[in-house]
């Protein structure tokens, strides 16, 4: 009989609780299932004895840093604040088991920590979408997607249900699409996405939006931040008039072109005031403000506190 697959999950502080248990149980209910010992998990903790998630629970972990004598594969599932709990030690446990062969996985926030060890430098990552706008800036080599899991020979998983989807993956590639359906039934979990399906529900499912120059339009909005489009430009792009554009943007979302684009720009600003040590200087111009005091007028005017006193709050 073949041995079973040998998982092992590296957990940093303040890790999610949801993402490892959508990544582990998985594992246990394909043994279920089979009726076969197909895998088999060992738990690391920066410590070698307990990992503490976000919700505050403690899990009991089976080693600490040291080597994992051939895994076949170690994913690192992260959290909160994932750039505290990234420490040299964490770091260099990834490289030797890197260069000792061990295939990587990260989840959830985990792939800031790969890029930080510069595992994924030129190759496409997935990663919590709450923290884009932190990778990016950090990570200009990494090919950032938004898509729910990366498939390649480091793989990496956006977090939450994400994690059941990357191993319903590996499950079926290794034992086949009738297993990793009976596992998804088990959970019952009957919307399995491809690798390739985006992390948030659709602006046209979330708003019940389904004109297409309002989508271009916030499409365009997205991919501007650092160097904003003009209502007027964005209308002539759509092969609309200023006046249209701003009339979809009432009718669907209340809003104007104008006001929501800032909403977009200030609500960027704001998670690289809390995940990045950028200057306030460089969180302006990434925002697409031309001054420091633009940019704390109008964050204080919508958020109701300047951008340094945002950022000393919650740091």
């Amino acid at each position: 009989m073949t041995a079973p697959a040998h998982f092992a999950f590296l957990l940093l502080h303040d890790f999610s609780h949801l993402a490892f248990s959508c990544a582990l149980e998985p594992l246990r209910i394909a043994n279920l299932v089979s009726g076969r010992p197909l895998y088999r998990w060992s738990l690391i903790g920066a410590d070698g004895r307990t990992a503490t998630c976000s919700n505050g629970s403690v899990t009991l972990v089976h080693a600490g840093l040291e080597p994992t004598r051939q895994v076949d594969r170690l994913f690192l599932i992260s959290g909160l604040n994932v750039q505290a709990h990234t420490s040299p030690a964490i770091l260099a446990f990834l490289r030797r088991e890197r260069a000792a062969g061990t295939p990587l996985g990260a989840i959830c926030s985990g792939a800031w920590v790969l890029a930080k060890a510069g595992f994924l430098d030129g190759m496409e990552a997935a990663i919590h979408w709450d923290y884009h706008d932190m990778f990016a800036e950090a990570f200009p080599g990494v090919k950032l997607v938004r898509n729910v899991f990366v498939a390649q020979k480091t793989i990496t998983a956006s977090g939450g249900t994400a994690a059941a989807d990357l191993m319903l993956h590996l499950i079926g590639e290794a034992h086949g699409t009738d297993l990793s359906t009976g596992v998804a039934d088990q959970m019952v979990y009957n919307a399995v996405r491809e690798g390739t399906a985006a992390q948030r529900v659709s602006l046209q499912s979330r708003h019940g939006m389904r004109n297409q120059h309002l989508m271009r339009a916030i499409g365009m909005m997205e991919e501007s931040i650092e160097e904003p489009l003009s209502p007027g430009h964005i209308a002539e792009r759509l092969g609309i008039s200023t006046r249209q554009l701003e009339r979809l943007f009432g009718r669907c979302l209340n809003s104007t072109p104008r006001h929501y684009f800032m909403e977009l720009r200030l609500h960027r600003a704001r998670n690289l005031l809390v995940q990045t040590e950028q200057s306030i200087t460089e969180i302006a111009m990434a925002c697409g403000f031309r001054s420091t005091s633009h940019f704390a007028r109008t964050f204080r005017a919508f958020y109701g506190k300047t951008p340094l006193t945002h950022r000393t709050t919650l740091n």
